[in-house]
């Protein structure tokens, strides 16, 4: 008896310490500073990856008019929607 009495205090012990676990947050367990360096860093990253995506953007821009001013007139007049045979 005295087995199966301590089981079930050792699970009640384990829920408590699990809703004390979820009731504690990170933010809780780091100190405000650190928080705010945390905070601060991925702030940061976020400006980066935006920055990148629109270097990148950019980039493809550029290359694309690179493309078309460097076509030759065959490949205009062949990427061109007009019927050349109604203005013969």
């Amino acid at each position: 008896m005295s087995r199966n009495h301590r089981n079930k205090s050792n699970r009640n012990s384990n829920r408590n310490s699990k809703k004390d676990e979820q009731g504690i947050s990170l933010g809780d367990l780091l100190d405000s500073k650190m928080a705010e360096q945390l905070k601060q860093l991925k702030k940061e990253q976020q400006k980066e990856a935006v920055k990148r995506q629109e270097e990148e953007r950019a980039q493809r821009e550029f290359e694309r008019k690179q493309r078309e001013k460097n076509k030759s007139f065959e490949e205009l007049l062949n990427e061109s929607e007009l019927d050349w045979k109604n203005y013969k």
